[in-house]
Formats: C-alpha cells, structure tokens, sequence
C-alpha cells in the first residue's frame, strides 16, 4: 500500500513538473495569448524593424489591441513589410500612424498605434501610412560618442 501512494505522488510532480515547461515553453514562445477571436489584416512599412518578432503585440494606450502577423522584406523599396492583424473589436482611423517601441531599456519590442481623425475606420488589406522605425541602441550610442569626439576637437582648437 505504502508502495502505491509513493507511486501516485511521483506521478503527480511528474505532471506538475510537465505542465510548468508547457507553461514555460508557450511563455517564451510568445503563444500564451493565444486568441480565436476575429481579426482583419493591415500592413505597414518600416525603414528599420529592430527586434521585432512575429506574434508581438500591438498595442493602443497601453492595450493589447492585435498581434505583429508576418515579416517581410520588400526589395523594391527595401523596407520591412509588416502584417498587423488587429481584433476586429476594436476600430482605428485611417490616419492612424504606427511605430516601434521597446517595452523597458532593453526589453520586448512591440508596435504602438496613435488613432488619428479621420472619420472612416481602417478595414482589412488598409496600409497604415505615418511609421516610425525602432531605434537602435548601438545607433544612439555611435551618435552620442561622434558628438562627443567632435566637441573634443572644436575645444582643443
């Protein structure tokens, strides 16, 4: 009897150890929010996408209003082509503008979308026009330390 007991509690930390890599695995994998509800497609262009990976949120005032669909390069015109699929709930202005926004110092990148005026909504296959690239840390930096080089110069003059 002592036997089958002992046999039952490995079993359930098994399962529990199981369930926690799941858990583990869909959150690095960006699939734990996982949603079935209706979405419409909108595309945008992007001189630079940074870190930007599929299935990044989009996101309104801080809401979660879609996801970051496909990535794509556009050798014409050599920008990043870049499928939103928004939640058909929620309803954006033509003029919307998009950019790219890092959430923390050194954190997730994620799209944010300013609603603008206009009074017809966005519908699926509309491309947002106004974008603004990521910014790139190491860009900032090297601007940051040639400003600095070039004042060094200018005071030794």
């Amino acid at each position: 009897m002592h036997r089958k007991t002992l046999d039952i509690w490995v079993g359930l930390f098994v399962l529990l150890g199981a369930a926690a890599l799941l858990f583990l695995a869909l959150k690095a994998g960006n699939m734990s929010a996982l949603s079935f509800d209706k979405t419409y497609d909108v595309v945008t262009r992007f001189d630079n996408i940074g870190g930007l990976k599929p299935r990044a949120p989009v996101k309104s005032a801080g809401v979660v209003v879609g996801r970051v669909g496909e990535i794509k390069f556009d050798d014409k015109t050599f920008q990043a082509s870049v499928t939103l699929q928004m939640e058909a709930r929620y309803k954006f202005p033509k003029d919307t503008s998009a950019k790219i926004l890092t959430a923390g110092l050194l954190g997730e990148q994620y799209i944010g979308l300013e609603p603008g005026g206009d009074t017809n909504n966005l519908v699926a296959g509309d491309k947002i026009k106004m974008t603004q690239s990521a910014v790139v840390l190491e860009n900032l930096i090297s601007q940051f330390l040639f400003s600095k080089a070039a004042e060094g110069k200018e005071e030794q003059k």
